[in-house]
């Protein structure tokens, strides 16, 4: 009898800068990063939030009569999924071997007034296999992103690693990690943004954004006894500069709070990270294996649970703007949303 044993996964974190705003230059420079990572035995590249291209944090610094011109330029250098530049990205993990992880500001096929906070996954073989838009922006993103929804919320099996994915302030909600973890996640990706000033008062203190992602990705790692690889995306001068157009208050808050990328292990520990520098790749090998003892203490989805208590329900249904019927089929077989009729390219 073959004993089943849990795989061991060669994961990459990386802390980089987008070319900010630029999406053919980012996705030369994602090409550039994953085969450096594939050439030291990575199986799994992770990007940061919305590494594609680039993160909106103009919306913590300045008002919004001022950041219209910013916002314009986000959306030009959006991508449509399905898309040519999806399907660039899918190129590049089968290119390299890597199952690729990566944030993007995803416009929708219908409308240029909607964009979403979105996280692709896809395989060894190039196909995006996860697809998740953010559920809710968190503070100001809510002037840059639409809500999302649970479509993709679940973790993706690739040969038992069972890849689930949360952007930014999701790893705080409570049930969308149990979620994942309800559906046998064993290896967490957690993604994040390259600052986040918020508070400017003198009697309160800043936000510590490093300190924040390490709080979270400990706890989920910790309570669900899974790795938790943590990818965050990175402001540069240029994106600096572009933002605070010489304002040296609003450049010195946005160098203020920087992120952290690390690999946080099932015990809360962080096993490698951060990196040295402000860009940087942290690796680590992880054994998934490590969850099966240590559950025996605490298996949140398990034993240490009480399902005739309580109950977790997820409407995972992508909301269209519109469901179309035509006149000379049946209405199941009829039916059409607005995405699938303006964006019918395939990966």
């Amino acid at each position: 009898m073959v004993n089943d044993r849990l795989p061991l996964v060669r994961v990459a974190a990386v802390q980089a800068a987008p070319v900010f705003l630029d999406r053919d230059a980012t996705l030369d420079k994602v090409e550039s990063l994953v085969a450096e990572a594939a050439a030291g035995g990575a199986e799994l590249v992770v990007f940061g939030e919305s590494f594609v291209s680039g993160f909106p944090i103009w919306g913590s610094v300045l008002p919004p009569v001022d950041q219209h011109e910013l916002h314009q330029r986000l959306v030009e250098s959006s991508i449509t999924v399905p898309g040519p530049h999806a399907r660039r990205l899918g190129e590049i993990a089968a290119r390299h071997d890597v199952v690729l992880s990566v944030g993007v500001n995803e416009r929708a096929a219908h409308s240029l007034g909607q964009v979403f906070n979105a996280n692709l996954v896809f395989d060894r073989t190039g196909a995006l296999v996860n697809h998740r838009r953010k559920l809710v922006g968190t503070w100001h993103e809510r002037l840059t992103w639409s809500h999302g929804d649970a479509h993709g919320l679940e973790p993706i099996e690739l040969d038992g690693w069972f890849l689930g994915a949360l952007i930014c302030g999701e790893n705080t909600n409570t049930l969308a990690k149990y979620t994942l973890l309800a559906q046998g996640e064993r290896l967490h990706i957690a993604t994040y943004p390259p600052a986040w000033p918020f508070d400017q008062r003198t009697d309160a203190p800043e936000y510590d954004l490093a300190e924040s992602i390490r709080l979270r990705s400990a706890a989920h790692s910790f309570e669900g006894k899974v790795f938790t690889v943590v990818a965050a995306t990175v402001l540069d001068q240029e994106a600096v500069d572009a933002v605070a157009q010489g304002d040296e208050r609003v450049e010195k808050l946005l160098w203020a709070t920087p992120t952290v990328s690390m690999v946080v292990g099932p015990r809360g520990e962080i096993v490698a990270g951060p990196p040295e520098n402000s860009e940087g790749i942290v690796t680590a090998t992880v054994d998934l294996n490590e969850e099966i003892i240590l559950k025996r203490a605490h298996d949140i989805v398990g034993t240490y649970n009480r399902f005739d208590i309580f109950d977790v329900r997820v409407d995972k249904r992508r909301r269209p703007a519109i469901t179309t019927i035509e006149d000379d089929a049946p209405a199941a077989a009829g039916a059409r949303t607005a995405d699938e009729e303006v964006g019918r390219d395939v990966l």
